[in-house]
Protein backbone atom coordinates (compact mmCIF):
# COMPACT_ATOMS: atom_id res chain seq x y z
CA UNK A 1 0.00 0.00 0.00
CA UNK A 2 1.47 3.48 -0.65
CA UNK A 3 1.88 5.52 1.96
CA UNK A 4 0.37 8.97 1.75
CA UNK A 5 -1.11 10.76 4.49
CA UNK A 6 -1.27 14.63 3.33
CA UNK A 7 -5.01 14.95 5.17
CA UNK A 8 -5.94 15.59 8.71
CA UNK A 9 -8.45 13.25 9.51
CA UNK A 10 -11.61 14.24 11.68
CA UNK A 11 -13.46 10.68 11.01
CA UNK A 12 -10.99 9.10 13.70
CA UNK A 13 -12.96 12.04 16.14
CA UNK A 14 -16.51 10.75 15.04
CA UNK A 15 -15.38 6.99 16.28
CA UNK A 16 -14.15 8.07 19.23
CA UNK A 17 -17.22 10.06 20.04
CA UNK A 18 -19.01 7.19 19.42
CA UNK A 19 -17.36 5.02 21.51
CA UNK A 20 -18.04 7.67 24.43
CA UNK A 21 -21.47 8.30 23.58
CA UNK A 22 -22.05 4.50 24.88
CA UNK A 23 -21.83 5.13 27.58
CA UNK A 24 -24.30 8.24 28.14
CA UNK A 25 -26.92 5.52 26.21
CA UNK A 26 -27.37 4.27 29.90
CA UNK A 27 -25.90 6.91 32.16
CA UNK A 28 -27.47 10.13 31.17
CA UNK A 29 -24.79 12.15 33.75
CA UNK A 30 -22.11 11.06 31.26
CA UNK A 31 -23.74 13.39 28.61
CA UNK A 32 -21.53 16.37 29.55
CA UNK A 33 -18.53 14.19 28.16
CA UNK A 34 -19.72 13.35 24.64
CA UNK A 35 -18.97 15.44 21.77
CA UNK A 36 -19.35 18.61 20.91
CA UNK A 37 -20.44 19.01 17.16
CA UNK A 38 -19.24 21.52 14.52
CA UNK A 39 -22.96 22.32 13.07
CA UNK A 40 -26.75 21.18 13.66
CA UNK A 41 -25.86 18.68 10.51
CA UNK A 42 -22.58 17.82 12.13
CA UNK A 43 -24.53 17.02 15.71
CA UNK A 44 -27.17 15.27 13.68
CA UNK A 45 -24.57 12.95 11.95
CA UNK A 46 -22.57 12.45 15.17
CA UNK A 47 -26.00 11.27 17.02
CA UNK A 48 -26.63 8.62 14.71
CA UNK A 49 -23.59 7.33 14.73
CA UNK A 50 -23.72 7.01 18.12
CA UNK A 51 -26.82 4.89 18.33
CA UNK A 52 -27.37 3.53 15.21
CA UNK A 53 -25.71 0.51 16.35
CA UNK A 54 -23.24 0.43 19.11
CA UNK A 55 -20.58 -1.85 17.33
CA UNK A 56 -20.89 -0.96 13.33
CA UNK A 57 -22.21 3.18 13.58
CA UNK A 58 -19.32 4.71 13.59
CA UNK A 59 -18.66 7.37 10.58
CA UNK A 60 -15.76 7.94 8.27
CA UNK A 61 -15.23 10.81 6.76
CA UNK A 62 -13.99 9.97 3.62
CA UNK A 63 -12.46 13.19 2.77
CA UNK A 64 -9.76 13.30 5.83
CA UNK A 65 -9.79 9.62 7.27
CA UNK A 66 -6.25 8.63 8.17
CA UNK A 67 -5.76 4.82 6.02
CA UNK A 68 -6.33 2.92 9.41
CA UNK A 69 -9.82 4.22 9.09
CA UNK A 70 -10.50 3.82 5.53
CA UNK A 71 -9.18 0.36 5.83
CA UNK A 72 -12.72 0.06 7.67
CA UNK A 73 -13.68 0.05 3.97
CA UNK A 74 -11.82 -1.66 2.47
CA UNK A 75 -12.15 -4.77 5.09
CA UNK A 76 -16.30 -4.48 4.69
CA UNK A 77 -15.37 -4.91 0.73
CA UNK A 78 -12.66 -7.30 0.05
CA UNK A 79 -11.25 -4.93 -2.31
CA UNK A 80 -7.58 -4.69 -2.27
CA UNK A 81 -5.97 -1.05 -2.10
CA UNK A 82 -9.58 0.92 -1.92
CA UNK A 83 -8.40 3.18 0.83
CA UNK A 84 -5.54 4.40 -1.21
CA UNK A 85 -8.12 4.85 -3.94
CA UNK A 86 -10.13 6.89 -1.93
CA UNK A 87 -7.66 8.91 -0.65
CA UNK A 88 -5.99 9.65 -4.10
CA UNK A 89 -9.71 10.90 -5.34
CA UNK A 90 -10.46 13.72 -2.66
CA UNK A 91 -11.92 15.78 -2.06
CA UNK A 92 -15.63 14.69 -2.22
CA UNK A 93 -18.87 16.82 -2.41
CA UNK A 94 -21.02 13.89 -0.75
CA UNK A 95 -20.51 10.18 0.16
CA UNK A 96 -21.85 8.74 -3.58
CA UNK A 97 -19.20 10.55 -5.48
CA UNK A 98 -17.51 7.26 -3.95
CA UNK A 99 -19.71 6.21 -7.37
CA UNK A 100 -19.18 9.00 -9.75
CA UNK A 101 -15.97 9.21 -9.57
CA UNK A 102 -15.57 5.33 -10.36
CA UNK A 103 -13.78 4.54 -6.90
CA UNK A 104 -16.60 1.93 -6.19
CA UNK A 105 -19.36 0.03 -7.81
CA UNK A 106 -22.82 1.29 -6.73
CA UNK A 107 -23.40 -2.41 -5.42
CA UNK A 108 -20.06 -1.76 -3.19
CA UNK A 109 -21.66 1.77 -1.93
CA UNK A 110 -24.84 0.48 -0.96
CA UNK A 111 -22.85 -2.25 0.82
CA UNK A 112 -21.08 0.77 2.78
CA UNK A 113 -23.63 3.80 2.42
CA UNK A 114 -24.06 3.83 5.81
CA UNK A 115 -20.55 3.69 7.27
CA UNK A 116 -19.25 6.83 5.54
CA UNK A 117 -19.75 10.85 5.92
CA UNK A 118 -17.92 14.06 4.79
CA UNK A 119 -19.12 15.64 8.01
CA UNK A 120 -16.44 16.86 10.64
CA UNK A 121 -17.01 17.01 14.33
CA UNK A 122 -15.33 18.87 17.44
CA UNK A 123 -14.39 16.66 20.35
CA UNK A 124 -14.71 18.15 23.97
CA UNK A 125 -14.60 16.63 27.32
CA UNK A 126 -13.73 13.10 27.81
CA UNK A 127 -14.42 12.01 23.99
CA UNK A 128 -11.62 14.77 23.63
CA UNK A 129 -9.22 12.66 25.81
CA UNK A 130 -10.14 9.42 24.47
CA UNK A 131 -9.34 10.55 21.31
CA UNK A 132 -6.08 12.10 22.24
CA UNK A 133 -4.75 8.89 24.23
CA UNK A 134 -6.30 6.52 21.78
CA UNK A 135 -4.12 8.28 19.25
CA UNK A 136 -1.00 8.00 21.41
CA UNK A 137 -1.65 4.41 21.58
CA UNK A 138 -1.74 3.76 17.92
CA UNK A 139 1.24 5.74 17.77
CA UNK A 140 2.91 3.68 20.28
CA UNK A 141 1.48 0.20 18.47
CA UNK A 142 3.37 1.61 15.52
CA UNK A 143 6.30 1.98 17.41
CA UNK A 144 5.93 -1.40 18.73
CA UNK A 145 5.99 -3.45 15.92
CA UNK A 146 8.63 -1.53 14.17
CA UNK A 147 10.74 -2.49 16.95
CA UNK A 148 10.47 -6.04 16.81
CA UNK A 149 11.19 -5.69 12.81
CA UNK A 150 14.16 -4.06 13.66
CA UNK A 151 15.24 -6.70 15.81
CA UNK A 152 14.50 -8.86 13.39
CA UNK A 153 16.74 -7.30 10.79
CA UNK A 154 14.27 -6.27 8.63
CA UNK A 155 14.54 -2.74 8.41
CA UNK A 156 12.48 -2.58 5.04
CA UNK A 157 9.23 -3.42 6.72
CA UNK A 158 9.91 -1.67 9.64
CA UNK A 159 9.79 1.81 8.10
CA UNK A 160 6.39 2.34 7.00
CA UNK A 161 5.46 1.57 10.44
CA UNK A 162 7.93 4.73 12.10
CA UNK A 163 6.53 6.47 9.11
CA UNK A 164 3.00 6.11 9.90
CA UNK A 165 3.15 7.95 13.84
CA UNK A 166 4.93 11.17 11.81
CA UNK A 167 3.18 10.82 8.35
CA UNK A 168 -0.38 9.73 9.37
CA UNK A 169 -0.89 10.63 12.80
CA UNK A 170 1.57 13.71 14.27
CA UNK A 171 -0.62 16.18 11.85
CA UNK A 172 -3.73 14.83 13.22
CA UNK A 173 -3.41 15.17 16.79
CA UNK A 174 -0.90 18.19 16.55
CA UNK A 175 -3.38 20.58 17.65
CA UNK A 176 -3.76 19.15 21.26
CA UNK A 177 -0.40 18.71 21.77
CA UNK A 178 -0.50 22.43 21.57
CA UNK A 179 -3.16 22.83 23.72
CA UNK A 180 -1.61 20.64 26.27
CA UNK A 181 2.04 21.94 26.38
CA UNK A 182 3.35 18.92 25.08
CA UNK A 183 6.76 19.90 23.55
CA UNK A 184 6.82 19.58 20.09
CA UNK A 185 8.55 15.84 19.52
CA UNK A 186 7.80 15.51 15.50
CA UNK A 187 11.54 16.44 14.78
CA UNK A 188 12.11 13.39 16.61
CA UNK A 189 9.80 10.96 14.85
CA UNK A 190 11.13 12.35 11.58
CA UNK A 191 15.37 11.75 12.60
CA UNK A 192 14.32 7.89 13.79
CA UNK A 193 12.36 7.51 10.56
CA UNK A 194 15.43 9.14 8.76
CA UNK A 195 17.93 6.71 10.35
CA UNK A 196 15.90 3.50 8.98
CA UNK A 197 15.76 5.01 5.67
CA UNK A 198 19.64 5.45 5.76
CA UNK A 199 19.56 1.59 6.26
CA UNK A 200 22.37 2.45 8.99
CA UNK A 201 24.19 -0.45 10.28
CA UNK A 202 24.62 1.75 13.81
CA UNK A 203 22.26 -0.83 15.60
CA UNK A 204 23.26 1.78 18.82
CA UNK A 205 21.86 4.95 17.20
CA UNK A 206 18.88 3.05 16.21
CA UNK A 207 18.05 1.96 19.53
CA UNK A 208 18.73 5.70 20.93
CA UNK A 209 16.21 6.94 18.39
CA UNK A 210 13.47 4.20 19.24
CA UNK A 211 14.05 4.97 22.68
CA UNK A 212 13.68 9.09 22.03
CA UNK A 213 10.40 8.01 19.97
CA UNK A 214 8.86 6.03 22.27
CA UNK A 215 10.28 8.69 25.67
CA UNK A 216 8.39 11.26 23.50
CA UNK A 217 5.28 9.44 22.87
CA UNK A 218 5.23 8.86 26.53
CA UNK A 219 5.96 12.62 27.70
CA UNK A 220 2.59 13.35 25.42
CA UNK A 221 0.24 10.62 27.26
CA UNK A 222 1.68 11.97 31.00
CA UNK A 223 0.04 15.09 29.95
CA UNK A 224 -3.49 13.61 30.95
CA UNK A 225 -3.79 13.55 34.74
CA UNK A 226 -2.64 10.32 36.37
CA UNK A 227 -6.18 9.61 37.82
CA UNK A 228 -7.12 9.07 33.95
CA UNK A 229 -4.75 7.12 33.13
CA UNK A 230 -4.81 4.91 35.91
CA UNK A 231 -8.94 4.69 35.36
CA UNK A 232 -10.25 1.28 34.31
CA UNK A 233 -13.59 3.27 32.60
CA UNK A 234 -11.17 5.73 30.68
CA UNK A 235 -8.75 3.46 29.61
CA UNK A 236 -11.47 0.86 28.34
CA UNK A 237 -12.27 3.42 26.16
CA UNK A 238 -8.98 3.80 24.44
CA UNK A 239 -8.59 0.04 24.41
CA UNK A 240 -11.83 0.04 22.73
CA UNK A 241 -10.92 2.17 20.26
CA UNK A 242 -7.32 0.56 20.11
CA UNK A 243 -9.03 -2.60 19.29
CA UNK A 244 -11.44 -0.94 17.15
CA UNK A 245 -8.79 -0.25 14.36
CA UNK A 246 -6.61 -3.36 14.97
CA UNK A 247 -9.68 -5.22 13.59
CA UNK A 248 -10.48 -3.24 10.43
CA UNK A 249 -6.33 -3.46 9.80
CA UNK A 250 -6.35 -7.26 10.27
CA UNK A 251 -9.79 -7.81 7.95
CA UNK A 252 -7.73 -5.63 5.19
CA UNK A 253 -5.13 -7.64 5.41
CA UNK A 254 -6.32 -11.03 4.89
CA UNK A 255 -8.10 -12.13 1.83
CA UNK A 256 -8.35 -15.27 0.40
CA UNK A 257 -7.61 -16.95 3.15
CA UNK A 258 -3.90 -15.96 3.28
CA UNK A 259 -2.15 -12.97 4.75
CA UNK A 260 -2.14 -10.76 1.32
CA UNK A 261 -1.08 -7.16 3.35
CA UNK A 262 1.72 -7.52 5.82
CA UNK A 263 1.35 -4.09 6.72
CA UNK A 264 -2.33 -4.12 7.82
CA UNK A 265 -1.34 -7.66 9.75
CA UNK A 266 1.75 -5.59 11.50
CA UNK A 267 -0.57 -2.56 12.07
CA UNK A 268 -2.74 -4.76 13.78
CA UNK A 269 -0.40 -6.64 15.60
CA UNK A 270 0.95 -3.52 17.23
CA UNK A 271 -2.36 -1.77 18.04
CA UNK A 272 -3.28 -5.41 20.30
CA UNK A 273 0.08 -5.56 21.60
CA UNK A 274 -0.27 -1.93 22.92
CA UNK A 275 -4.23 -2.62 24.08
CA UNK A 276 -3.14 -5.37 25.88
CA UNK A 277 -0.55 -3.69 27.83
CA UNK A 278 -2.94 -1.31 28.64
CA UNK A 279 -5.00 -3.70 30.15
CA UNK A 280 -2.66 -5.05 32.33
CA UNK A 281 -2.12 -1.54 34.11
CA UNK A 282 -5.46 -1.72 35.17
CA UNK A 283 -6.32 -5.37 35.66
CA UNK A 284 -5.34 -5.48 39.14
CA UNK A 285 -8.04 -2.63 39.74
CA UNK A 286 -10.60 -5.12 37.55
CA UNK A 287 -9.92 -8.14 39.64
CA UNK A 288 -10.73 -6.13 42.49
CA UNK A 289 -14.07 -4.36 41.37
CA UNK A 290 -15.07 -6.24 38.53
CA UNK A 291 -13.76 -9.68 38.63
CA UNK A 292 -16.48 -11.15 36.34
CA UNK A 293 -15.76 -8.55 33.41
CA UNK A 294 -12.15 -9.28 34.27
CA UNK A 295 -12.02 -12.53 33.66
CA UNK A 296 -14.12 -12.29 30.70
CA UNK A 297 -12.07 -9.39 29.14
CA UNK A 298 -8.90 -11.22 30.02
CA UNK A 299 -9.64 -14.48 28.70
CA UNK A 300 -11.15 -12.96 25.18
CA UNK A 301 -7.57 -10.88 25.26
CA UNK A 302 -4.88 -13.93 25.55
CA UNK A 303 -7.11 -15.67 22.68
CA UNK A 304 -7.23 -12.64 20.48
CA UNK A 305 -3.24 -12.26 20.80
CA UNK A 306 -3.18 -15.85 19.25
CA UNK A 307 -4.16 -14.44 15.63
CA UNK A 308 -0.40 -12.78 16.02
CA UNK A 309 2.19 -15.47 16.31
CA UNK A 310 5.09 -13.17 15.10
CA UNK A 311 5.82 -9.83 13.75
CA UNK A 312 6.08 -11.08 10.19
CA UNK A 313 3.19 -12.36 8.56
CA UNK A 314 2.49 -16.22 8.28
CA UNK A 315 0.79 -17.59 5.18
CA UNK A 316 -2.48 -18.31 6.19
CA UNK A 317 -3.82 -16.49 9.01
CA UNK A 318 -4.74 -18.33 12.65
CA UNK A 319 -7.75 -16.57 12.94
CA UNK A 320 -10.32 -15.31 10.65
CA UNK A 321 -11.17 -11.73 10.56
CA UNK A 322 -14.81 -13.17 11.57
CA UNK A 323 -12.97 -14.51 14.63
CA UNK A 324 -11.03 -11.77 16.05
CA UNK A 325 -14.27 -9.74 15.48
CA UNK A 326 -15.96 -11.74 17.75
CA UNK A 327 -13.42 -11.59 20.26
CA UNK A 328 -12.92 -8.05 20.02
CA UNK A 329 -16.66 -7.75 20.31
CA UNK A 330 -16.73 -9.53 23.24
CA UNK A 331 -14.14 -7.46 24.88
CA UNK A 332 -15.78 -4.20 23.85
CA UNK A 333 -19.34 -5.34 25.15
CA UNK A 334 -17.74 -6.34 28.66
CA UNK A 335 -15.91 -3.24 29.08
CA UNK A 336 -17.92 -1.36 28.15
CA UNK A 337 -20.62 -2.57 31.15
CA UNK A 338 -17.66 -1.21 33.46
CA UNK A 339 -17.28 2.25 31.53
CA UNK A 340 -21.55 2.41 32.56
CA UNK A 341 -20.43 1.48 36.20
CA UNK A 342 -22.33 -2.51 35.79
CA UNK A 343 -20.37 -5.35 37.15
CA UNK A 344 -22.52 -7.80 34.93
CA UNK A 345 -20.71 -9.45 31.81
CA UNK A 346 -21.64 -10.43 28.41
CA UNK A 347 -20.09 -13.58 26.94
CA UNK A 348 -19.36 -14.55 23.41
Amino acid sequence: MIMMYTFRSQSFAVAIASLVALSACSNASNTSNTSTPASTSASSSTEQSAHSGHSSGKKININSAILSELDKLEAKLGVPALSTKIQASRPYGSPDELVSKKVVTQEQFDQIKDMVTIEDVVLTGEAKDVDYMTKMGLMKGHLLVAKELLDLQKADQAEPHIGHPVEEIYTDVEDQLQERNVKDFKNTLVSFQDVVKSNSKDANKMATNYKESMQAVDGAIQALPETKRQSPQFVLQVINGLLDVASSEYGAAIANGKVSAAIEYQDSRGFITYADSLYKNISAKMAKEHPEANKAIASSMSDLKTAWPTATAPAAPVKTPEQVSQLIKTIEQNSQKVVNGSNNTTKS
